[in-house]
């Protein structure tokens, strides 16, 4: 556990949180006008490791050479020279700030960040973070990373050195929502986790059509790879693996895997294969879709009962992956400068909310 602390004071500005990966749908901007709810679950932190926030540079002040320095190499509309490693934490799990009132500006219903820090230290006035609720924004509070100190809280971890967030009971406490709801309407999260494991889907392609395994891969993935992707023979094949998992398919060319739920880092698999990496909580309901049986295992249902459960969720229309968050992903990955990659790039970015996507 961790507590942050003011870096000007020592006045404590956290309540103790544990680390948690980064959600794929941290920058997520989803719809118009609605309120989302909070991003972090109460007790957590997470850590941005690339830069995000004021100050914004141009594409065409920065130029592509210095994009690439920056881990940029494709053309976004602005870069972010901010410090990287900002820590984000649920407004509840706050202590001891204030709002800096000339700060509190927003686009419609709420607090954008815009404007830089707009929460400071009760104690000493120092700018510490951002407050983040405006509407189709997830609601958090980002730490500036250089104006506040992780202090070791008193609860040391018993999980074993090289096992933390590897266990399939962690990932399915990550699971949150279903992809649907029961109108049918899409999960922002799962829009983004899908949005961004199809940018590096396509990155291990190189190029090549991909076969996918049939049920929700096939349902995720299968018709945006179709469309992105050429046709014909030969195709590469796509497995998933993980832990929990048989040894991974060798047959396989590219591989799903979940990242690490405390860290983010992918899961390596043995071997060289490729791998397109998804939020645990994505992956370990995708390995292990819920099959219960509809009815009881012995005996039958009451007369007059159809079903003792609700219907699952079915979507009301296609499940489309999260734009913005495939792009922001496949603009950081290197393979985009190749040519074919960069067209579809280029075309996604031209019309974002139109086939395939």
């Amino acid at each position: 556990m961790t507590v942050f602390t003011c870096a000007g004071c020592d006045a404590v500005l956290s309540a103790s949180v544990s680390r948690v990966a980064l959600p794929a749908h941290a920058h997520q901007t989803w719809g118009n006008g609605v309120l989302l709810p909070v991003l972090m679950d109460p007790g957590t932190y997470a850590v941005d490791p690339a830069p995000w926030g004021p100050p914004w540079r141009s594409w065409s002040e920065v130029g592509a050479d210095t994009a690439a320095v920056r881990g940029v190499f494709a053309p976004v509309y602005a870069l972010s020279f901010a410090a990287p490693g900002a820590i984000v934490v649920a407004p509840g799990d706050t202590r001891g700030t204030v709002l800096i009132p000339e700060r509190c500006d927003g686009y419609c219903c709420g607090l954008d960040g815009g404007d830089g820090p707009n929460l400071a230290c009760e104690r000493c006035g120092r700018a510490v973070a951002s407050r983040i609720d405006d509407c189709s924004l997830w609601q958090s509070v980002w730490f500036a990373p250089d104006a506040v100190r992780a202090v070791p809280a008193d609860e040391p971890s018993d999980e074993p050195a090289g096992r933390a967030g590897w266990e399939l009971a962690a990932m399915r406490e990550r699971q949150g929502p279903p992809p649907v709801d029961q109108r049918g309407d899409r999960s922002p999260q799962w829009a983004a986790a899908i949005g961004a494991g199809l940018a590096y889907l396509l990155a291990a392609s190189a190029g090549a059509p991909l076969t996918v395994p049939d049920g929700l891969v096939a349902d995720f993935f299968g018709h945006a790879l179709g469309a992105l992707l050429p046709a014909g023979a030969p195709a590469k094949s796509v497995a998933l693996a993980g832990p929990g998992l048989s040894v991974p398919d060798p047959a396989a060319d590219i591989l799903l895997v979940p990242r690490n739920t405390v860290t983010g880092e992918p899961w390596q698999p043995p071997g060289a294969a490729p791998t397109a990496p998804l939020p645990a909580g994505v992956w370990v309901q995708l390995a292990f879709p819920d099959e219960g049986p509809r009815v009881p295992a012995t005996g039958g249902l009451p007369d007059g009962v159809l079903r003792d459960d609700p219907l699952p969720p079915r979507p009301g229309r296609r499940f489309r992956p999260d734009p913005e968050v495939f792009l922001h992903t496949l603009a950081r990955l290197p393979a985009v400068r190749q040519p074919w990659l960069r067209a579809i790039y280029d075309q996604v970015r031209a019309r974002p909310y139109s086939y395939p996507l």
